[in-house]
């Protein structure tokens, strides 16, 4: 069915699936352009989830054009050049070992950020629009459309925040023009209507951790952000929250992974031995991971779909595209998605034909940065880190940073 009516001013109604940070700034990018949103969240509270994250200047100048860009800046620091250094040795491979704080050139430069302290930011601004944008405690379990619109079903919590009597039991039904699947790579909008087969496991494992800079500062010498590359591993840590915290990160292939779900309790002796033989100062900053806030999680992929939207449906973010950490762009392509898709909803006469441009906008995009994240990978990950030429590799492409969601021709 070809969806040929494009809503008018009083009937732009759009349900998002998803509040995490690629739902949220297309919600917020939506309600700038006239729209009334409802954001649908699984989880029955939103609050301080998650560690640092990387925003490119591309994905920091977008955000800035949604209004928030001085709350952006006053939550986030500059990366530094970052060293990649021998995960043995400690020798420095590319970048460079840096101290104190480097130039802040603004939305020009790369920008680490807690992503709760993110997430607060876009939740902020899209209540403030709306009071009643987002709702929680809304497990979707169906979604049908018809030629006047879109019907989505949840087994939650009602149209309440906090969680009542019956909890799940209570099933409650939403309307709307269009629904955006902002679910993630688990995402039940791409299992209900695109593909249903499980994500696969990639073959990586990730430990996470935040550790206050004080107890971390003897194993950081004074250098602000460092990876640690070899041997089928990779260690990362940068600080964040105005430089309070150390955000960590271990990453290491693995054959399997057991575990359901993204946030499984890790332990302090586990983490030593996945990245035993690395540096003394690696070793010593894992053993200052909180024991309580230290997780583990594997790492999952799906194949490229071909088609992004299903008559009034579209995904965006890691549901419709999911990618490998390797070049920290996991986010930017969320909120980069956000924006394009919303021009491409003003620019285009009806859903099909803003879908199909939000696609096409945004293709050749999303393959090279998974591309790109792949090969990265394999590079930092390499037995021996000296055998391959960091300043190759896409990591140093400055035009994958750079990409301009607003310059992006839609048509």
């Amino acid at each position: 069915m070809r969806v040929s009516t494009r809503p008018s001013s009083a009937s732009k109604t759009a349900l998002i699936i998803g509040a995490g940070l690629g739902g949220l700034t297309t919600a917020l990018a939506l309600q700038r352009d006239g729209w009334c949103v409802r954001v649908c969240e699984q989880a029955h509270a939103l609050g301080d989830v998650g560690a640092g994250i990387t925003l490119s200047p591309g994905a920091a100048r977008a955000l800035s054009w949604l209004g928030v860009g001085r709350e952006l800046l006053a939550a986030s620091l500059p990366v530094p050049d970052i060293a990649f250094v021998h995960y043995r040795t400690g020798e420095l491979l590319a970048g460079t070992v840096a101290s104190g704080a480097p130039a802040d050139r603004g939305f020009e430069t790369p920008r680490h950020i807690h992503r709760a302290d993110l997430h607060s930011i876009l939740l902020a601004a899209v209540r403030s629009l709306d009071a009643a944008a987002v709702i929680t405690g809304q497990r979707l379990v169906a979604v049908e459309q018809g030629d006047s619109g879109v019907a989505a079903r949840f087994a939650g919590i009602g149209a309440g925040a906090g969680a009542g009597a019956g909890g799940d039991n209570v099933a409650t039904t939403r309307k709307a023009q269009l629904l955006i699947g902002a679910d993630g790579v688990r995402s039940a909008v791409r299992a209900a209507l695109f593909d249903d087969s499980p994500p696969q496991f990639a073959g990586q494992i990730a430990f996470r951790c935040l550790i206050p800079t004080g107890q971390a500062a003897p194993f950081m010498h004074g250098v602000s952000a460092a990876v640690s590359i070899g041997d089928a591993r990779i260690f990362n840590r940068y600080l964040i929250r105005h430089g309070t915290l150390v955000n960590v990160i271990g990453i290491a292939r693995s054959e399997r992974w057991q575990q359901e779900g993204w946030h499984t309790p890790a332990t302090v002796t586990e983490f030593l031995e996945e990245f035993a033989g690395f540096h003394p100062d690696i070793l010593g900053l894992i053993r200052c991971a909180p024991p309580h806030s230290l997780i583990k999680w594997g790492l999952f992929v799906r194949p490229p779909l071909r088609w992004w939207s299903v008559e009034r449906v579209v995904l965006v973010g890691d549901a419709a595209h999911p990618i490998l950490p390797f070049l920290g762009l996991g986010a930017a392509l969320a909120i980069e998605d956000a924006v394009v898709l919303s021009r491409a909803m003003a620019q285009m006469p009806d859903l099909h034909g803003a879908f199909e441009a939000f696609q096409r906008a945004r293709m050749q995009r999303v393959e090279a940065v998974r591309l790109g994240s792949i090969r990265q990978g394999e590079i930092i990950q390499a037995g021996d880190p000296r055998s391959s030429d960091l300043r190759k590799s896409p990591s140093q492409d400055s035009a994958i940073f750079d990409y301009d969601p607003y310059a992006v021709p839609v048509q």
